[in-house]
């Protein structure tokens, strides 16, 4: 078989058991190697029982630990195998062992691909199963991921092996069914090879999420953030590509943003802004707002020398400015979107004012009005915040 040149190390491997073909094939590949079996019983079919007993005849014969774990099935508005799913990889996370080994094949990738394109997925859901994936403290084992259905039949039967059906594999008002009896047979009389395709397209997209994921660990670890879990990443890489406007994450006492297909850590700040007086000194700092104002004397540049003093303060909405002599005046909400300030900086950046005029808006200008005129000095402000 595919899988025969990959086998892992089986030290502390309990093997998903089912008893369907695709489990007792890999359990027989691996049965003299120290494993143990994990059989949850789901008590949805009236056959559960005999399944289980199945399974427990299977392991004594071969000499391998069995672990049988009844559980009850809550939907809790899921579906019927996204409920069982659930309860079954609650089982997995509490048993006494760091690996579990499941057998998905080539075909289950295949279909979980499709029907997560067709369901709107994005990478992540194109990518499909991992072949190896943390789950919680334990490491998902999947040694059948490149090995067809057609190669594990014809490897049961090469071994003379037992399996049990399981009857709900022939409703085809389960997604999963319908896709393989009649969707995957009419795909295949047109691509023969479609499995391995989308197969093949899932370890791309994999490896593109998994570039995903070091990027977004090197960019927290570069702001002196710790690195969150694996779950915690991966729900966080789906959030930021939800496309969803202004995503806002929390992570290690910061908060992460999304705007225009951008990513801002934007600091958290603890206290609130009250107006102050500029008098003409060359910095002053504003700690509530996370930065420094500075100016510079320059001729024929920035605010003319006449307009002090000048105060500071917060936008409070239906501000106006024209930077432009040549230009009308026009809404900062215009402006900014114009310039691509995220909403968020908009409110915290401090703003210039004569009296009741707005003179000057960090990276947008002065405005025309308060220019220093070309043969006169004039003082350049600019606000240093460290970079979202």
């Amino acid at each position: 078989m595919a899988s025969s040149r990959k086998r892992p190390s089986a030290k502390g491997i309990a093997i998903g058991l089912s008893g369907g073909i695709d489990s007792v094939v890999l359990l027989h590949q691996l049965r003299d190697r120290g494993v143990s079996a994990i059989h949850v019983h789901h008590g949805l079919s009236r056959n559960a029982d005999a399944w289980a007993d199945f399974c427990r005849k299977l392991c004594k014969r071969w000499g391998v630990p069995l672990l049988v774990h009844r559980v009850r099935v809550r939907r809790a508005g899921k579906g019927l195998e996204a409920a069982a799913r659930e309860a079954r990889y609650e089982v997995f996370r509490k048993i006494p062992f760091p690996l579990v080994a499941l057998a998905h094949n080539l075909d289950d990738q295949a279909e979980t691909v499709l029907m997560n394109l067709l369901r709107g997925a994005g990478g992540r859901g194109a990518s499909g199963m991992a072949e190896r994936s943390r789950f919680g403290s334990k490491v998902l084992l999947r040694p059948l991921l490149e090995t067809s259905r057609e190669e594990i039949v014809a490897y049961a039967r090469e071994h003379d092996l037992e399996w049990i059906e399981d009857e709900s594999n022939a409703n085809e008002a389960l997604t999963r069914n319908f896709i393989r009896r009649t969707v995957g047979p009419l795909l295949e009389k047109k691509f023969p090879k479609w499995k391995q395709s989308l197969g093949r397209a899932a370890r791309h997209f994999s490896k593109q999420e998994i570039g995903k994921e070091d990027l977004l660990r090197q960019y927290l670890r570069s702001k002196g953030l710790k690195a969150p879990s694996e779950a915690k990443l991966v729900e966080m890489l789906k959030q930021l590509a939800s496309g969803t406007a202004r995503v806002k994450l929390r992570h290690d006492g910061a908060t992460l943003r999304t705007y225009r297909g951008k990513l801002f850590l934007d600091p958290v700040l603890a206290s609130r802004f009250s107006p102050q007086e500029w008098s003409g000194e060359p910095r002053l700092e504003l700690p509530e707002l996370g930065g420094e104002l500075r100016f510079r004397k320059a001729r024929g540049r920035g605010i003319a020398l006449e307009h002090q003093p000048l105060s500071i303060r917060l936008r409070a909405g239906g501000e106006r400015l024209q930077p432009d002599p040549l230009r009308p005046r026009r809404t900062l909400k215009n402006l900014f979107q114009e310039a691509g300030v995220p909403p968020w900086e908009r409110e915290r950046l401090p703003l210039l004012f004569r009296g009741d005029d707005l003179v000057w808006v960090p990276g947008l200008g002065i405005d025309a009005r308060f220019q220093a005129r070309a043969d006169a000095q004039g003082m350049v402000p600019e606000w240093r915040a460290p970079p979202s």
